[in-house]
């Protein structure tokens, strides 16, 4: 009996579960079986409706089998890409790429922080917390307000008052 790209629908919904067990047992991961079986579904929601299926059980599965096989090959060709453009660089006496930042940049940034930190010490107590509870701590001029028991606008003097403070500081 065949079947229509509609009533292959319904079958996905049904043998989903058995789908997501299947894929997930090849690829080690429940994660990108919910990937792949989503993917099934993207794919026969674009057939067009007078599609017809002899078995839709095995065809949801041959979909599934087929779109691993594109995930594979696309993965190897990345890693064999990647391997040729490493090997080009060591070859040209160029080193590889790191993620981390290049060490006078973390140097940089390190001294920067400890720059702001010490200039946030020196703001006068009052401007001091509301800068640590608007900024640092993330809460609202009205959070910060309330905590602080002022009203909002003395919130958003004492941090404008904080931000100039800091700019003149860490400029110098």
């Amino acid at each position: 009996m065949q079947r229509s790209a509609n009533d292959l629908l319904a079958v996905y919904l049904v043998k989903r579960a058995s789908l997501l067990r299947f894929f997930a047992a090849r690829l080690g991961s429940v994660a990108a079986a919910e990937d792949l079986v989503q993917d099934i579904y993207l794919r026969i929601s674009s057939l067009r409706d007078d599609t017809e299926v002899d078995n839709p059980a095995a065809f949801l599965y041959r979909v599934g089998a087929n779109l691993l096989l594109d995930r594979v090959r696309r993965e190897q060709r990345a890693m064999a890409r990647d391997g040729v453009w490493a090997a080009m660089r060591r070859s040209a006496g160029g080193e590889d790429a790191a993620d981390e930042p290049a060490l006078d940049d973390a140097l940089a940034s390190r001294q920067r922080m400890e720059l702001l930190v010490a200039a946030v010490a020196q703001l006068p107590p009052q401007m001091q917390r509301a800068f640590r509870l608007h900024k640092l701590e993330g809460h609202s001029h009205a959070e910060t307000a309330k905590q602080m028991g002022i009203s909002v606008s003395a919130v958003e003097k004492h941090i404008s008052a904080a931000l100039r403070s800091l700019l003149t500081k860490l400029e110098e």
